[in-house]
């Protein structure tokens, strides 16, 4: 009976719990970096206008852009109703017409944002680079 004696006499195991945590924060450590590395900022580059831009005066003899309006009854070009097709041959009418000129839709808040990218791309398609969307 030697053998239970001896519990009676040793002190109770004890996990030591420190080495285990010093491991769990190295790896935390390490993917923390690791993310940090890994992770590409994406973003869009854009021209801010700077301080040579405001001296400059607006050419004289730029024409006003086409203001095109999506609204939820429908297209308006130049305040005019008209439909979608007509609406992209007087966009390309005036493009070809006024060769430095623009084109702008404007949205109404309420039109669906679908309708939107829609007609955009497709006003996009006819005149290219000198299509825009304009805020009100």
């Amino acid at each position: 009976m030697p053998l239970g004696r001896n519990k009676q006499n040793q002190p109770p195991t004890e996990l030591n719990l420190v080495p285990m945590i010093d491991v769990l924060m190295s790896v935390l450590i390490f993917f923390i970096i690791i993310s940090s590395t890994l992770a590409l900022e994406e973003g869009v580059e854009v021209a801010l206008p700077g301080s040579q831009d405001q001296t400059q005066q607006p050419q004289p003899n730029t024409p006003d852009p086409l203001l095109v309006k999506l609204t939820p009854q429908g297209i308006l070009v130049n305040e005019q109703p008209t439909t979608e097709a007509q609406a992209l041959q007087q966009v390309r009418a005036f493009l070809s017409q006024n060769r430095q000129a623009i084109a702008v839709l404007q949205s109404d808040p309420n039109v669906q944002y679908e309708q939107v990218v829609d007609l955009l791309a497709q006003m996009r398609l006819v005149g290219g680079d000198r299509v825009s969307l304009g805020l009100e």
